[in-house]
């Protein structure tokens, strides 16, 4: 794991920290990779149930490192595209823990995440324009799926920022935080993995993806997603547990 991203485990949940606070966190292929590698350890290790993907030293992502761009890096990896995460998705939630930027690619990074706290000072924009760039990492085709088209033109097309009380009300923001965006996405983190992993990683599939089944073969595309839950040991404890009046005691299977 490269030195510029840190990861840590704390009770089920994968604490992924981009390590570069002089850069604003800037993105380079090295972090993109390791971002990538923490995706995979998160899908592959059975304890993992969710992760917060933040930034180091008060800002999130400043997008990508430009003085690697000009020597002729990408900070992308081959399968995740920018940041590890932005072109696939683990099938755990991972939710983004933002302070201070998330600019360019770093908002990209923060929309390709499930879920986002942000702190009430955080500025989110895709200023590409400002240099002479597209925001080409999910930006312009997220945003108007997000936004009112006028509104996401209006962001795309001048680079300024917006910030997370405005993005909050306009449905982009899970929660603002007073204090660091990390405590709010702890807590966040703790109500998800006390639910059933399975049904954690079935409903994530099927929220990320329905949006594009046509309506008539909804049944059909979801099927699979859901097949085995409901025949699942885990589902059998959900039930005895609510019978019994306790916590359920999940297995993954």
């Amino acid at each position: 794991m490269s030195e510029e991203v840190l990861v840590e485990v704390r009770g089920g949940v994968l604490e992924v920290t981009i390590n570069r606070p002089a850069q604003r966190n800037a993105m380079t292929k090295a972090a993109a990779q390791a971002i990538a590698a923490a995706m995979d350890r998160l899908d592959a290790e059975a304890e993992l149930r969710c992760a917060i993907l933040t930034g180091a030293g008060g800002t999130f992502c400043a997008g990508m490192d430009l003085k690697g761009f000009l020597r002729g890096e990408l900070p992308v990896d081959e399968r995740g595209g920018f940041g590890g995460i932005t072109t696939w998705t683990p099938n755990k939630p991972v939710i983004a823990a933002v302070d201070g930027y998330a600019l360019a690619g770093g908002m990209e990074l923060a929309f390709a995440c499930d879920l986002i706290v942000a702190h009430e000072d955080a500025k989110f924009g895709i200023p590409e324009v400002k240099r002479g760039l597209v925001a080409a990492g999910g930006g312009a085709v997220q945003l108007p799926r997000m936004l009112p088209r006028p509104l996401a033109m209006e962001l795309a097309l001048t680079g300024d920022p917006m910030g997370a009380v405005r993005a909050h009300e306009l449905g982009m923001v899970n929660r603002v935080t007073k204090g660091p965006a990390i405590e709010g996405a702890r807590n966040l983190a703790e109500t998800i993995v006390a639910n059933g992993p399975l049904a954690i990683m079935a409903t994530k599939g099927i929220v990320r993806d329905s949006w594009l089944w046509p309506v008539e073969d909804i049944n059909t595309h979801q099927n699979p997603y859901v097949a085995h839950i409901f025949t699942s040991e885990d589902a059998k404890e959900g039930a005895q547990a609510f019978a019994e009046k306790r916590k359920p005691e999940w297995k993954g299977r």
